[in-house]
């Protein structure tokens, strides 16, 4: 008999013209497994942090707690595209050289907060059951409501005028770093800063740095991953994205049933057998109960 495939996370530092699906085809290979998913897509041209999970980590995916993700981009003002970044035709081109430094950050300054944010008319959301990116190559014209984010923090590094090799004469770029919930925009703030400022905006460079706990420093390339191939266990990828809870013997045994602990919890935990094996999910159920959301062992 052969023995289980290990399980965990993979944290990819996406290089940019791979779609996220080039990404979890690469590691299904490189697993030796088709139980591959990915944790929220990346555009082509973005690079950065993609968490993949692998066999029973798949499941762990959509309970972590990837609410919150980091950016650094490029914001190009004084034109704006079809796609909302540097990959989209030309919409229109409108001279930004007369835009003070001061005007650019507090037009950035306004996007801070719980905001309302209309998707980018290239999104993956479905209309009527189709994506939206696919009826735009279709050239159908959609009308996508806007949605609540919030953007934590958001932080202008530089401004300065674009170089001559570079988009349309008379464009600004400004360097950006954001921190944001899911299902946040960035090319949508390019999109709506542009437009605050009367110029048009798009994004010219997107690189994702953190997905939840997961940074950077995580994540490994497609290349150096197949030269050598490495998981975050799952316990680990647990422990680092959920409160931990340690069990004794007895509670091992209900947990493995799926059963119900008369623990006290305060949010969505990971609970973990005396050999340290990552076994459950547990939720609050009470004052001192909790029951099981999602159990990974049998």
């Amino acid at each position: 008999m052969t023995s289980a495939l290990p399980s965990g996370l993979v944290i990819v530092d996406k290089g940019p013209g791979l779609t996220s699906h080039d990404v979890v085809a690469r590691v299904r290979r490189l697993a030796g497994t088709r139980k591959v998913g990915h944790a929220g897509t990346l555009d082509p041209m973005a690079t950065g942090v993609l968490v993949l999970g692998v066999e029973r980590a798949t499941r762990l995916l959509g309970h972590l707690m990837l609410t919150e993700k980091s950016y650094d981009a490029t914001v190009r003002l004084g034109a704006s595209t079809t796609t909302d970044d540097a990959e989209g035709e030309t919409l229109s081109v409108t001279s930004a050289s007369h835009l003070l430094e001061a005007a650019i950050r507090d037009a950035f300054a306004s996007q801070v907060g719980d905001i309302e944010q209309v998707p980018t008319k290239v999104s993956a959301i479905k209309v009527d059951g189709k994506r939206a990116y696919a009826l735009a190559r279709e050239g159908v014209e959609v009308e996508l409501k806007a949605r609540p984010v919030t953007i934590h923090e958001l932080a202008v590094h530089d401004v300065r005028a674009s170089s001559s090799s570079g988009g349309p004469d008379e464009t600004i770029d400004v360097d950006i770093s954001v921190r944001c919930s899911s299902g946040t925009y960035i090319r949508a703030i390019a999109r709506d800063v542009g437009a605050l400022l009367g110029v048009g905006g798009h994004l010219t460079a997107l690189r994702r740095t953190a997905v939840g706990p997961y940074t950077l420093d995580d994540a490994r390339t497609v290349e150096q991953l197949t030269e050598s191939f490495e998981m975050l266990p799952i316990s680990d990828a647990a422990r680092a994205a959920f409160p931990a809870y340690e069990l004794v013997d007895d509670q091992e045994r209900e947990v493995r049933y799926g059963r119900k602990l008369p623990i006290a919890i305060d949010s969505l935990t990971a609970v973990f057998a005396p050999s340290g094996e990552f076994l459950a999910l547990y939720e609050p159920a009470g004052p001192s109960t909790a029951r099981p959301t999602a159990v990974f062992v049998g």
